[in-house]
């Protein structure tokens, strides 16, 4: 049981995810890169969050279960990076629906952010 707060929090972080994602697309300030899921927000948001609900309950499922294989912690571990990444990515979404944030600072914060990756890797 150690792994259930984190895997509450990465189920969390899943649901607003998607929740974030029928906001924006359906008020016209983003889209779905994923085009099987865009193919679901197609059809309606029912099916679309369902689908979502779906895979975070599979993951939370499998995580509880095989939480003690150092491949599940790992898994994880990269799962909830990814996942606050993405948080980062509704939040700026959000700043620039609102004007809060320019097109230019967002290519300027992009352009940083690929630097550091490329020094990284």
């Amino acid at each position: 049981m150690q792994l259930l707060a984190p895997t509450f929090l990465l189920f969390a972080l899943n649901l607003l995810d998607a929740l974030l994602t029928i906001v924006w697309v359906r008020s016209g300030v983003a889209t779905e890169s994923n085009q099987l899921m865009a193919s679901l927000l197609d059809i309606g948001n029912g099916p679309f969050l369902g689908v979502k609900i779906a895979i975070g309950a599979v993951a939370a499922v499998v995580l509880l279960r095989w939480g003690a294989k150092p491949l599940a912690r790992y898994g994880l571990a990269v799962s909830l990076a990814v996942y606050l990444g993405l948080m980062g990515i509704h939040l700026f979404t959000g700043l620039s629906a609102f004007g809060l944030v320019s097109n230019t600072q967002i290519e300027q914060i992009s352009t940083f952010t690929g630097q550091i990756l490329g020094f990284i890797m």
